[in-house]
């Protein structure tokens, strides 16, 4: 056993150049008279890897390769008596991987709270975009009946949507765009359902238009509902309807 002079790490002796820190050193022969390493040098892929993923190391992935890696290529290393090289970038590799790994609990805070703040404006966004398009409907309800005194409200939404160009007014009253249009329309996460009543005299005198989510508590939280009276109200236990809490 020598020591390297230049790092005094402990060497075999027939190592001729010191692992730790490249530096050449005195070959001393075995006992049994096997020669020391005399061919070229080889780079270990597994340390370049190491330092690959321990740059890589915000991904946790790459942090648990790089720290395995490492491991592995340092032990082989030294293991093989000055014919891999490598030791800088499997070290370094090493300390990216454990920076990473440090990390990995802060991301996982971050990520339990920004993810439910995420999803509560995502529907705060689809309800206030429901109730945009309850205000739409109500509107293009008022001016229907007006131009159609003899049939009162649409028989269905698809009646509100355009038709073709000097069509019936009252089959395609041209009033909201085409996905408003549909029998059951769905935008931002919520469905509609239209219902319109016909009074004695055959007109459509009222109507009902309810908004729910489509996924409760993902999609949206409340449901909404309006009638002829252009109020909205709304519910957060079920489907609203005429005695739920009105918009303020």
């Amino acid at each position: 056993m020598k020591q390297c002079p230049n790092c005094r790490n402990n060497l075999a002796d027939y190592v001729p150049t010191c692992p730790f820190c490249g530096k050449a050193v005195a070959v001393t022969p075995l006992a049994g008279g096997q020669p020391a390493w005399s061919g070229p040098r080889e780079e270990s892929g597994k340390a370049t890897a190491s330092l690959v993923c321990g740059i890589l190391f915000f991904f946790w992935p790459a942090a648990l390769a790089a720290v395995i890696l490492g491991h592995i290529s340092l032990s082989e290393i030294k293991k093989s008596a000055g014919r891999l090289a490598g030791h800088g970038r499997a070290v370094a590799g090493l300390v990216l991987g454990y920076v990473g790994l440090a990390f990995i609990p802060f991301i996982l805070i971050i990520l339990a709270i920004a993810i439910p703040n995420l999803l509560r404006s995502r529907m705060a966004a689809n309800e206030a975009s429901a109730v945009g398009s309850l205000r739409t409907y109500n509107a293009a309800m008022v001016t229907y009946a007006a131009q159609c005194p003899n049939i009162g409200y649409p028989k269905t939404l698809s009646k509100l949507g355009a038709g073709a160009e000097g069509g019936d007014r009252c089959d395609h009253a041209d009033l909201v765009n085409s996905l408003m249009a549909e029998q059951t329309p769905v935008r931002s996460g919520y469905r509609f359902y239209y219902m319109p009543e016909t009074d004695a005299n055959g007109l459509m005198s009222k109507y009902v238009l309810a908004a729910d989510p489509i996924t409760p508590e993902a999609s949206g939280v409340r449901h909404f509902f309006t009638d002829e009276t252009g109020v909205i109200r709304y519910s957060a236990r079920g489907g609203a309807d005429v005695n739920s809490e009105p918009l303020e």
